[in-house]
């Protein structure tokens, strides 16, 4: 019963009908267990709960800022440090490189055309928010997917 209970609601998630956040709660109420507890009583790493660092994995891309190509790097090196041991880190770590490639993509394809360049301060300041956005929300305990992105890892 709860394997075709689970891909119904993955089925749902394919078409769209449904969000990850409302994916990840309903298939927890499926399986008997909270959204979060398969990590919440452990610390990942640097003696982190999981809400903060699923912040740190979002805040980190803003290194980029300062540091060329430490934004990529360091949530990529977050995220393969403790994927196998939490859902949650895959999933936001998943989320997180398809945001970074998406919209590197998007600077590129902008940078190359005349009307695209006063463009990419609109592409910055978004980038800007989204991933403080993202970053709230996974403090809170929440999944929020970038807006606009390709999804290169599912």
């Amino acid at each position: 019963m709860k394997y075709e209970d689970l891909k119904i609601l993955d089925q749902l998630r394919e078409k769209g009908s449904i969000t990850e956040e409302e994916y990840q709660r309903e298939k927890a109420k499926i399986l008997n267990e909270s959204p979060s507890s398969s990590f919440s009583g452990s610390k990942p790493l640097f003696g982190m709960a999981e809400k903060s660092y699923l912040m740190l994995m979002h805040l980190s891309q803003l290194l980029g800022l300062v540091i060329p190509f430490a934004g990529f790097a360091v949530p990529v090196l977050l995220w393969i440090a403790n994927k196998e041991n939490n859902p949650n880190v895959d999933l936001h770590g998943k989320n997180i490189l398809n945001f970074t490639i998406s919209y590197l993509i998007y600077t590129a394809i902008l940078a190359i055309t005349i009307i695209g360049i006063p463009l990419l301060f609109v592409l910055g300041v978004a980038y800007l928010i989204f991933v403080i956005m993202a970053s709230v929300k996974a403090n809170n305990g929440e999944y929020w997917r970038y807006p606009f992105i390709i999804q290169f890892f599912k």
